[in-house]
């Protein structure tokens, strides 16, 4: 099963493989603590190499560092005062021996933040199921959801079907029924009911298979279905939509440079240059979600039930 760090090293390999871009990089040969750097205590690096560094910025996990200034005897970097957590990245501690990418292209805590945005902006195409039960009451018609402390965040009901009495085990359908995403917070505190009027004897279990909205990932361990409730076959669908949201930014990073080797890059992949690859990556990305929409589609399909 696919963790969120395997996302995230697959979309960084994609990345890499269509630019053609190797980032520099080295080591860190001491342990770094989670303290800011200050003025009067500032923080220092002890690196590898400071062959390829140079004033600005590197990461390091999944923060990024401005570097203040480089000492290339002692392979030490100074980080500026404001150059811990940079540009919004976590504070954190890091371990000698962790990799140091100087001037990451395509940083890593923005990967994660692309591939969040990607499961979030395909949850008003494709859904994610999931299964609640209930328990049958002949004095009852219509029944909270869920029936534990944290709340379902339903979107639509796909089927229900309780298990008949007898030895079968058959589930049978539920036609008649009504779901109510806004019923009254007093009556029914988790503001979501389901009201079944056909009959069904009392103590029976009814499965209630329901869709809601794909859920982003918080950590790096989270693993895609668990945590976000999306198929499997859903993942190269993220990592390409979370490729062509990055691969968009390649153009307006070269759009002001002014400078001789701009220059002649410039001449081979003129700016613009992206775009063609990016449109390629988007229709695919298409491509995938059509495909996806029409796989659930068929495995749930529209189910006709009476709604009073």
């Amino acid at each position: 099963m696919a963790t969120l760090t395997d996302m995230i090293n697959e979309v960084s390999m994609n990345l890499s493989g269509y630019t053609l871009q190797q980032d520099r990089a080295t080591h860190i040969t001491a342990d770094v603590a989670a303290t800011a750097s200050t003025i009067a205590a500032p923080i220092t690096l002890s690196l590898a190499s400071t062959d390829s560094v140079g004033k600005g910025v590197i990461e390091i996990d999944e923060e990024l560092f401005w570097v203040d200034n480089y000492d290339r005897v002692g392979n030490t970097a100074t980080i500026a005062p404001y150059g811990r957590a940079y540009l919004g990245t976590t504070l954190a501690a890091h371990t000698a021996g962790t990799k140091v990418t100087i001037a990451p292209t395509f940083p890593r805590f923005t990967i994660k933040r692309a591939i969040n945005d990607t499961i979030s902006a395909i949850g008003s195409s494709i859904f994610a199921a999931n299964t609640t039960t209930i328990t049958s009451n002949a004095a009852v018609a219509a029944f909270r959801l869920p029936t534990t402390g944290t709340t379902l965040n339903i979107s639509k009901i796909l089927s229900i079907a309780y298990q008949t009495l007898g030895a079968s085990k058959e589930w049978t359908p539920i036609r008649s029924y009504r779901f109510d995403g806004n019923a009254n917070s007093t009556a029914f505190t988790s503001g979501q009911t389901l009201s079944i009027y056909d009959y069904i004897p009392s103590g029976r279990t009814i499965q209630v298979v329901y869709s809601t909205n794909p859920t982003s990932f918080s950590t790096n361990a989270d693993i895609f279905t668990d945590t976000t409730g999306l198929p499997e076959s859903c993942k190269d669908l993220v990592i390409l939509g979370a490729t062509y949201r990055l691969l968009s930014n390649l153009d307006p990073a070269r759009a002001s440079m002014v400078s001789p080797q701009a220059d002649e890059t410039d001449s081979k992949r003129p700016y613009g240059s992206s775009q063609s690859l990016n449109k390629q990556v988007y229709a695919l990305f298409n491509q995938r979600l059509n495909e996806e929409i029409k796989n659930q589609q068929d495995k749930y399909p529209i189910r006709v039930h009476y709604s009073l």
